[in-house]
């Protein structure tokens, strides 16, 4: 008979050594949060309860973590150890057993998982590590000053699970901080199974390890691409709007909705990413509700439509073609806009401009068009 148990990652710290403006674990690799990975791999394990997500306090105002999947969020701390100790006075007296996770490790298996809630059925404590087999030196100065004996070494990972009152008691009588939960453990006397690790399940520490990350997470990644074009022509007017955002101009574009030309060219290349026709489907220009409507409307009911199948949009990049206005003192707000609206870092939203060498009706100052590609990932 199996027991309850609770998964609790722990997403408090800095990572200051994986370079970057964010914490390692909201940073993009392939196509999420990087902490969003390994709590995917929880929330979706039959032997999983309860998924927590421990975060450090200065997060709690941007809310940097993934929507999805849901989990309870809880107030983390300065360390680790204190960082662990919140999430597991969360959920006290709830469950039986806890899994504790690194949200660096973003490439846990469910067959690790299953693993260790196995060895739980036998102890109070079980964690996976790997045997250490190169060759090991002790160093001096910068020289070679003896070698050490490999034997009985272990590189430890995470989730280690415990049982969750035993845990809770070791870690209200240790003093001080601990590199894992096993320290704590071991330290309460409690025997801690080993059980075989995974290559795969490395820690992201340095900048170098995201793209091995987007490399072991990218394989087996569902993708979807989709391109779409839109036009609109100058009519009488004095200003624009593109991509959300207003510029000032002799003219404005001409449309049944408030013609943005831009964000109309996005929203078509997600719904083509989806295979589900285009803005004119979903909102036919012959219905009068549409009629002068925010293109905001028709971007959020595509981001919608790839939520509920499941992608999420990895990367948006938009060419505007046009002679004038200049699109580059406002293609800052344009990524700040479109980002926000799909759910995205702007970092993956490219929004650029072309002209058409005074050639076509761009080249004559008749209009503006668009053109835009759409990457989805399944999540």
């Amino acid at each position: 008979m199996g027991h309850s148990t609770a998964a609790i990652i722990v997403a408090a710290g800095r990572g200051v050594r994986a370079g970057g403006d964010l914490p390692k674990q909201w940073r993009m690799v392939a196509g999420r949060k990087l902490a969003a990975h390994s709590m995917e791999t929880f929330a979706h394990h039959p032997r999983i309860d309860h998924l927590t997500l421990v975060v450090h306090p200065n997060d709690l105002d941007s809310r940097p973590w993934p929507d999805n999947p849901v989990a309870e969020i809880v107030r983390g701390a300065d360390t680790r150890c204190d960082s662990v100790f919140a999430g597991l006075q969360s959920i006290e007296g709830k469950f039986e057993h806890v899994l504790i996770h690194d949200a660096a490790r973003p490439c846990v298996s469910a067959r690790l998982i299953n693993d260790i809630c196995d060895a739980l059925e036998d102890g109070p404590a079980a964690a996976p590590a790997l045997a250490v087999v190169d060759a090991l030196w002790r160093g001096t100065m910068g020289f070679v000053s003896r070698r050490e004996d490999r034997r009985h070494l272990f590189r430890a990972q995470t989730p280690q699970g415990f049982n969750l009152a035993q845990i809770l008691t070791a870690h209200r009588m240790y003093q001080g901080d601990a590199a894992d939960d096993v320290e704590i453990a071991h330290a309460a006397g409690l025997p801690v199974a080993i059980v075989p690790g995974d290559e795969r399940n490395f820690k992201v520490t340095s900048p170098n390890d995201f793209y091995r990350a987007e490399t072991n997470l990218g394989v087996h990644m569902n993708m979807r691409l989709g391109n779409g074009f839109d036009v609109h022509r100058f009519g009488s007017g004095s200003n624009i709007i593109i991509c959300g955002v207003s510029i000032p101009f002799d003219r404005s574009l001409q449309g049944h909705s408030d013609a943005d030309v831009g964000m109309h060219a996005i929203t078509d290349a997600i719904y083509g990413a989806l295979a589900m026709g285009d803005i004119g489907h979903h909102f036919p220009p012959s219905n009068p509700e549409w009629k002068g409507a925010k293109s905001a409307i028709f971007l959020s009911h595509s981001v919608e439509l790839a939520a509920r199948q499941n992608y999420q949009i990895a990367s948006i990049d938009c060419t505007l073609i046009c002679e004038e206005p200049k699109i580059g003192p406002y293609a800052h707000q344009m990524r700040a806009r479109i980002a926000d609206i799909t759910k995205t870092d702007s970092s993956r939203i490219s929004i650029k401009a072309t002209t058409s060498e005074r050639l076509g009706f761009p080249g004559r100052g008749e209009g503006i068009a668009a053109l835009a590609t759409a990457l989805l990932v399944a999540s």
